[in-house]
């Protein structure tokens, strides 16, 4: 199958949309299909050989968030080149609501299209505005596909319809073969049979977010915490304000923090002597932030808002990390109700603090949850996932060809993009 997928945000800023589409470009080429990706990117960005540069992106508050997006008459001209050139079966866009190279998809192509909503926002008077705009281009979508209950809430409640609800996926073995990096190690649960004794963790000290051992040999308690740290609905300055409480009762342990903002800004609000326990990694690779997340005792999510599923909560029990995170609707789901992970009310610190302190005075339950979690995201794997959204594409690829005549123009024509 020819299959061409469309990337609304910059190729080259990292996100779980962007994350989402290629590991699902890789996933279905390993399975034979041919697959191309438009995508926005600058010149200079390096990308893999099924991506198409749709050109530089623009920043455009989105979401909570800043989103980089493609649009505009040139934006058109390339999308529809490439939709000339890639012949597909089956085109599939994520996020056509937004302002960006799947709208213009949309708008541009004839025949069977499939759409990704990713977006949870059950307040957008944008999206609502806009409804009279985008009503004719999303008409023309075959299936729709919604990576969470509350992202197909949101499609529900702001443009109508509806759709099949399949999570964002992961390669889960990916994380757990990772090799934990030694100075990334925890004490809690990595420091051997020992770890067991309740409360042994919280003696440690004399250790100022050090990678090495604290009293008697042990490693430090370590929580971990993965994304854009200048990002308010991230909820980093959340983690931050709870670690005084977190440090007044593990005074040896540390956070490792990996992603791209002001390391300054982030702890300007700490204590000098609560500075010295955190560590900034910058942006990491995909196999650091494996195993970044392989070695933790806890991973912590605290974010405020905006998030329609999770993926770092999946990626993070994939490695073996038990996870604390914020009671987000999505988060809730993605941890099976509190089943897979514990949950502290979103942006109260005091309320993370407990938690964290908890959970690292009980090496038991950190185990218990680390269990739980890789029993529970065998369901996002990627050859779940992957075969899930294949079976959307055959089944839309089947029903143009079942209502086609059998002298129907090629599949060029179809796409009402005909060589003159």
């Amino acid at each position: 199958m020819r299959i061409g997928i469309v990337c609304p945000y910059a190729w080259d800023v990292p996100g779980g949309v962007q994350f989402h589409i290629r590991d699902l470009a890789e996933h279905l080429l390993r399975r034979g299909h041919a697959v191309s990706v438009l995508a926005p990117a600058d010149d200079e960005t390096p990308l893999p050989p099924y991506v198409v540069s749709a050109g530089r992106a623009v920043p455009v508050p989105y979401n909570g968030s800043v989103a980089r997006l493609n649009f505009g008459f040139l934006s058109a001209a390339r999308v529809r080149r490439w939709l000339h050139d890639g012949d597909f079966d089956v085109l599939h866009i994520h996020e056509p609501a937004s302002p960006s190279l799947g709208l213009l998809a949309c708008w541009i192509a004839q025949g069977p299209i499939v759409a990704t909503f990713h977006t949870s926002n059950p307040r957008s008077r944008a999206m609502i505005a806009a409804y009279p705009i985008l009503q004719p281009a999303l008409e023309k979508i075959s299936a729709r596909i919604a990576v969470s209950e509350y992202a197909r809430r949101t499609l529900v409640e702001h443009l109508g319809g509806d759709a099949v609800v399949i999570p964002n996926g992961v390669d889960v073995g990916f994380f757990a073969r990772a090799e934990p990096r030694p100075e990334w190690l925890g004490g809690v649960l990595h420091d051997g049979p020992g770890d067991g004794a309740e409360g042994g963790v919280s003696g440690v000290s004399g250790v100022s977010g050090g990678s090495g051992p604290g009293d008697a040999g042990r490693r430090p308690p370590t929580l971990g915490f993965i994304g854009r740290i200048d990002e308010p609905r991230k909820g980093l300055p959340v983690l931050m304000k709870a670690l005084p409480a977190i440090l007044a009762e593990h005074p040896g342990a540390r956070l490792l923090v990996a992603g791209r903002g002001d390391q300054r800004e982030a702890v300007a609000g700490l204590p000098a002597a609560v500075r010295g326990h955190v560590e900034f990694l910058g942006m990491v690779s995909d196999e650091d932030k494996a195993r970044l997340l392989r070695g933790v005792d806890l991973y912590v999510a605290p974010n405020t808002g905006g998030e329609s599923f999770g993926i770092i909560l999946v990626e993070a029990m994939s490695a073996g990390a038990p996870v604390l995170a914020g009671d987000l609707d999505a988060f809730v789901q993605v941890l099976d109700a509190g089943q897979a992970g514990e949950i502290f009310a979103t942006e109260d610190a005091a309320a993370l603090a407990r938690s964290a302190n908890r959970l690292l005075r009980n090496p038991a339950r950190l185990r218990e949850l680390r269990e739980r979690g890789a029993r529970h995201v065998r369901r996002f794997d990627w050859s779940t996932v992957g075969a899930d959204i294949l079976s959307v594409y055959e089944t839309v690829a089947d029903g143009a060809a079942s209502v086609a005549t059998d002298e129907r123009p090629g599949l060029r024509a179809r796409w009402g993009l005909a060589r003159d």
